[in-house]
């Protein structure tokens, strides 16, 4: 009988303990005093939390708002911290009938202004890497243990995780700079807790935590630190538009319209056209806005005012905490456009002089300059600065897998970009050959570089912000056509047990380090190039098979020249002489030498020149 009673006893201590005011959760779990914007918003979820009330006594500090979900698990406090607010520990009061709690909530110093975040721009080349794939830096993390799903690392499948992660990409911080890369885009990095491991990032779980088997918070921080001491940027890649299936906002919704299609999966139609098409049916345009990526990634609603709230914070968090340098959105076009745009607004307010580029995969320019900020076409301002270019991304793939006639070859190019007069600024456009998303620009290894040659060159000379994917310098190639793991394959030499090292010369082949050279040369020499990254455009139309162009800036001008032929090209210097204006020879940066100018010019196959005039 007395064991019985003492067993009764332990189960309802139990239970009265279960019943008490505990937070499982707070989001963000600090924050800073003297921002801008005085509110802040703090998500609490804990069993039955919704039910607390809410109070606090601070200087400077009030709470304004006090809001219960529908689920009664989440409750939503909403702070203004004025500008007399100090740093210090914050202590909110929670009490729910006869049970209290507090929690110290802690307010920061600002380490520096938000005028003090500089963005990535044109000056810079960015250099995307998939943590998962890059290096391996500590083999103690690979299995993600203390995880919901600690799934085993695989580097023979694909598709799996390999193991990859921050310390890996610390530990090659200086091959990047050596290479010339002014900033690092990185595939997200936070916490990706789903059963098939999601190694890509694409499938959050934690917007306020880095996925253990990448590292910590303070090793992402420290990481960034790193790479500020070496001279370059780091852009944080983020999804808005959906969550993996098992984020704690899904299995217990706050509320129903948290999510898109709450009742069930409806797939989004991948059509990007009906929110511009000007015919186009309100059915399109919920299908391609609303509906759901895949059946494990639910698709978020940006018009619920406390989701959007907390997802502007959680961008704001991460610039103040980690000092990221850019953020890339991914899928933009497919969450909610007035959101997203007041999105862009508040964290620019904040941050006047930081950057953001929003994923926007639009086959043509008109539709992708209309998400352009100020566009010329769009009656309402999306505030989002930077767009990708994916159909010059497009135009460059046809351009070099053709020979140059009057209509072929590189004239792709140029018909790409006399379409430049649709933005409201064609150099706030990220141009790149190739992602994480698309086919590999080399889809096997090439003999000879002549059209790699060119079309890097392009790349990092022409209008807009060049990024580069990771491996472009050791002619890393690959295609969809089995899966996405094929064109996201390991990087040689960042794994154990690798026998190849191509972050070294000595394990690269010859052609691999000629390639690797190139890139570094006209990285090194654009750096600070201000006709590249602020000149003027003007190009000529490749009718007799060279593309030309001049960049120009203050006194500094650079003339690009390339042969889109497999065969020797003489051609006539006649049609350059307004650019030439009396020049009569260049310094061809790629070589050192001095060219004449005659008035006729022969290139070879494939030939390549950048002139300094």
């Amino acid at each position: 009988m007395k064991k019985y009673v003492l067993s009764l006893f332990l189960v309802l201590a139990t239970v009265f303990s279960h019943a008490a005011i505990r937070p499982e959760l707070i989001q963000p779990d600090f924050w800073w005093v003297g921002m801008k914007n005085p509110e802040l918003q703090i998500m609490l979820y804990g069993k039955d939390i919704g039910k607390a009330k809410a109070s606090l006594d601070y200087p400077g500090v009030t709470i304004t708002r006090q809001v219960s979900m529908e689920s009664p698990n989440y409750l939503f406090l909403y702070l203004n911290i004025d500008s007399t607010a100090q740093a210090g520990t914050v202590d909110i009061k929670l009490t729910r009938g006869k049970e209290k709690t507090t929690i110290p909530y802690q307010l920061k110093a600002r380490k520096k202004s938000g005028e003090s975040h500089i963005g990535f721009s044109s000056e810079d080349a960015l250099y995307l890497i998939m943590p998962d794939r890059f290096a391996d830096g500590d083999t103690t993390n690979n299995d993600g243990i203390g995880m919901q799903f600690p799934v085993k690392v695989d580097r023979n499948d694909p598709n799996a995780r390999h193991g990859g992660d921050l310390k890996g990409i610390s530990n090659h911080l200086d091959y990047l700079q050596n290479l010339g890369v002014t900033a690092i885009w990185l595939n997200p990095v936070l916490e990706n807790d789903m059963p098939r491991g999601s190694y890509h990032g694409y499938a959050t779980t934690d917007y306020y935590k880095v996925d253990p088997r990448f590292g910590t918070n303070d090793e992402y921080a420290a990481l960034i630190e790193e790479t500020h001491d070496k001279g370059m940027k780091v852009v944080m890649d983020m999804i808005f538009n959906h969550v993996g299936s098992e984020h704690i906002w899904f299995k217990d919704r706050p509320e129903k319209d948290w999510f898109n299609f709450p009742d069930g999966f409806v797939q989004t139609s991948y059509r990007l056209t009906p929110i511009f098409d000007p015919y186009s049916s309100e059915y399109d345009k919920k299908i391609m806005q609303d509906g759901w990526f895949v059946e494990e990634m639910p698709d978020l609603n940006q018009n619920n005012e406390h989701l959007m709230k907390y997802l502007i914070q959680n961008s704001i968090y991460w610039i103040e905490y980690a000092g990221i340098d850019g953020i890339r959105m991914d899928t933009y076009p497919y969450a909610a456009f007035e959101p997203m745009a007041q999105w862009n607004k508040e964290v620019m307010d904040e941050y006047p002089n930081f950057n953001i580029v929003g994923e926007s995969w639009l086959e043509a320019e008109g539709g992708t300059s209309w998400w352009q900020q100020n566009s010329k076409l769009n009656p309402n301002n999306t505030h989002l600065p930077v767009v990708m270019d994916f159909p010059l991304m497009a135009a460059t793939n046809k351009a070099f897998s053709e020979q140059t006639d009057a209509w072929k070859g590189l004239n792709h190019i140029y018909n790409q970009l006399a379409m430049d007069f649709l933005y409201s600024d064609p150099n706030a456009v990220m141009t790149f050959l190739d992602n994480h998303d698309t086919d590999r620009f080399l889809k096997t290894m090439p003999d000879s570089l002549g059209i790699y040659k060119q079309a890097l060159a392009f790349l990092l000379t022409t209008r807009g912000i060049p990024q580069i994917y990771y491996g472009t310098e050791t002619l890393m190639n690959g295609t969809k056509a089995e899966s996405d793991g094929y064109v996201r394959l390991d990087f040689p030499g960042g794994f154990p047990g690798d026998t190849i090292n191509e972050f070294t010369s000595q394990g690269r082949s010859a052609i691999q380090n000629e390639a690797h050279d190139f890139m570094k040369t006209i990285l090194d020499w654009r750096k600070g190039n201000e006709a590249i990254s602020k000149g003027s455009m003007k190009h000529f139309m490749p009718s007799n098979g060279v593309y030309a162009y001049v960049r120009e800036y203050d006194n500094r001008k650079v003339l690009v020249m390339m042969n889109g032929r497999d065969e020797s090209n003489t051609i006539s210097m006649a049609p350059y002489k307004e650019i030439l204006n009396g020049v009569k020879s260049g310094k061809d940066i790629l070589t050192g030498q001095t060219v004449e100018f005659g008035n006729e010019m022969t290139f070879a196959p494939r030939g390549l020149y950048i002139f300094e005039l």
